[in-house]
């Protein structure tokens, strides 16, 4: 199953640049990086990116990052996955941009 990131272009450009990253700065406040479902990654750009162009969409696939995923309750009491390590370079599947369009965010298709 692939979770998901959405990265600021900056954000992204610095953790390719490093090969790992703690997160965004919510992600460092809460002590560990937010991720999305499929199903929950649409909701989470319209939440905390409205209007934000220049994002980068990253999939993860959720069994490889280990008991360092934890599913826990978050908007609406669903169940989200947060990541208690630092993120790597090669736990990303791919990466892909996420342009901002009329009506919101244009994901790529497969993924909503």
């Amino acid at each position: 199953m692939l979770v998901y990131k959405i990265f600021r272009r900056p954000e992204w450009d610095s953790f390719r640049a490093n090969g790992e990253t703690n997160g965004a700065p919510v992600d460092l406040a809460d002590g560990y990086i937010h991720l999305s479902t499929a199903a929950q990654v649409t909701g989470t750009a319209a939440k905390h990116f409205v209007g934000e162009s220049d994002l980068v969409l990253v999939a993860l696939e959720a069994d490889d990052l280990g008991d360092a995923l934890r599913w826990e309750p978050s908007r609406g009491d669903k169940l989200f996955p947060h990541l208690y390590r630092p993120l790597r370079l090669g736990d990303v599947v791919w990466d892909k941009s996420l342009p901002l369009g009329a009506a919101g965010h244009i994901f790529p298709e497969g993924v909503v």
